[in-house]
């Protein structure tokens, strides 16, 4: 304070306590797909004409897109003699002073404005002007305030940036046919209609230029592409992906890429096992990966296709995005993909031997090795609930997808707590607030128990001075049954009153 006199009353506020925790958005899907003839953007325009005859100017924005309506012209009468035509831009607002006579009256044609406009460097950059196709622009002008072009739209899946749907089948309209974004969103939506964070990569001339493409990299001016553009999403839309896949594109070099991207964002990817024929190569497909957050799929689902007019070959990774989405909306994230009936598909593209209480076949083969197959049981399921790790204690989809939730939850609600002055109060606020948010998830059965507290032997003098402070919490997932095993037994002890309930 300025001076510890005042001859009043002071109030000073005090805001301690726990705070809220809310919970990280876990259903949001990161989609990297191709479409060749998706809708492109629209150029705004503007027709600036006048009463008299074949004074009409059309001016068209040179990039597509809304950008193009921020673009402003005017024309100005200079107020003089003898002026020549000259065009003026400052930053999207072009000014046209037009020419005029020994008079003072305005000189100008439609015509020579249209020359004007496409001969100055900093103008075409912005538009290109042309007559209307009937006149032939020997009008005389008028001047005109500031006029903005208007009708741009932006095209809905520009290459390489990322788009957030919130309306899967407004996106679907936008799409097109040709490459793998329709499908993808129809195989979504088909399961929910969650957020979706698009990039949209140009299909190559051959299938090694897409593998290019959709692997992507970061340009000269730091503009991440392909795959690598889902890191953006957060800084762009507040959200982050955390279910990606990158349906019928993702052979082992993708995939193996996709994964390092899913560490970074603390996502799960779901990938097919590329290529593979047989249960013997998906066996050995999945020893590519070792990451918990990657989990490999075999084989596809199959299904009519509206716009092939006929039965083909649908992405299981594709449909394992949007059931993974409509999982976490509707029941948690501790919930894994297995066992829940997939919408949209009639059938499967191998066959695959699999029998309940027989461990002995083709899915159990598969499950034993980490990979989760497709079978049909009371509807189209996935069957298997096993991650790539290798460490052991991540074997589970969902114990993945726990660990990601706790962490991100966690961290990014104590932002608030960062350069507060370190009070014990401080520390008993965070650790209430951890506790508390534990309690919640064990009573909605989203972990079996966690537990936050002061770590006094991490916490050293030297570290507390330093700014530092470890608080350790632990937690348990909850476990899928993936084995129910029943005892079953033969016993005669139920004839020994087998008289007594005859006469009784």
């Amino acid at each position: 304070m300025a001076t510890d006199y005042h001859h009043g009353v002071r109030v000073t506020e005090i805001n301690e306590g726990t705070r809220p925790i809310r919970t990280v958005s876990t259903a949001v899907i990161g989609l990297v797909a191709t479409a060749p003839d998706t809708e492109p953007g629209i150029a705004a325009t503007l027709t600036l004409d006048f009463l008299a005859a074949n004074t009409g100017v059309i001016y068209t924005a040179v990039t597509a897109g809304s950008a193009g309506n921020q673009i402003r012209i005017r024309y100005v009468d200079p107020g003089d003699v003898s002026q020549a035509l000259a065009v003026s831009v400052s930053a999207k607002d072009i000014t046209i002073s037009l020419a005029t006579d020994l008079e003072g009256d305005i000189a100008s044609t439609a015509e020579d404005v249209v020359t004007a406009v496409n001969a100055n460097a900093d103008a075409s950059a912005l538009v290109t002007a042309a007559l209307p196709g009937s006149e032939t622009g020997l009008g005389v002008l008028s001047s005109v305030t500031f006029t903005n072009l208007a009708g741009g739209i932006d095209e809905p899946f520009p290459l390489d940036i990322p788009v957030l749907v919130t309306d899967v089948y407004a996106a679907i309209g936008n799409a097109g046919i040709s490459g793998t974004l329709k499908r993808s969103l129809d195989a979504i939506a088909d399961q929910a209609k969650p957020l979706i964070v698009v990039v949209r990569v140009a299909e190559g001339i051959d299938d090694a230029e897409t593998k290019a493409n959709v692997i992507g990299t970061v340009t000269a001016s730091g503009q991440k592409t392909g795959m690598k553009a889902l890191l953006a999403a957060h800084q762009r839309f507040g959200i982050k992906p955390r279910i990606l896949g990158v349906p019928e594109l993702d052979d082992v070099d993708v995939a193996a890429e996709l994964a390092g991207i899913a560490q970074q964002l603390r996502a799960f990817t779901y990938v097919s096992a590329h290529g593979c024929e047989t249960v013997a190569e998906a066996v050995m497909y999945r020893e590519n990966f070792g990451q918990r957050e990657v989990m490999v799929l075999w084989p596809e689902f199959t299904g009519f296709d509206t716009d092939a007019g006929t039965t083909v070959t649908l992405s299981a990774v594709a449909r394992a995005l949007g059931l993974r989405a409509y999982l976490d909306e509707s029941v948690g994230w501790h919930k894994t993909l297995s066992n829940v009936p997939v919408n949209g598909v009639t059938g499967i593209s191998k066959d695959v031997f699999w029998d309940l209480q027989d461990p002995a076949t083709d899915a159990g083969v598969l499950n034993a090795a980490d990979v989760t197959t497709l079978i049909n049981q009371g509807g189209y399921r996935f069957w298997g609930s096993r991650t790539c790790d290798t460490d052991g204690l991540f074997p589970f989809e969902n114990y993945t997808r726990t660990a990601q939730v706790v962490a991100d939850t966690m961290a990014e609600a104590h932002m608030w707590a960062v350069d507060k002055p370190m009070h014990p109060s401080l520390v008993k606020d965070i650790i209430e607030g951890l506790n508390a948010k534990f309690r919640e998830w064990k009573a909605l059965g989203y972990i079996i128990d966690g537990k936050a507290w002061f770590n006094e032997q991490a916490n050293s003098e030297t570290t507390l001075k330093a700014g530092k402070l470890y608080i350790d919490y632990d937690y348990t997932p909850v476990p899928p049954l993936e084995n129910l095993m029943f005892q079953q037994r033969i016993t005669d002890q139920y004839l020994v009153d087998f008289a007594a309930r005859i006469n009784g």
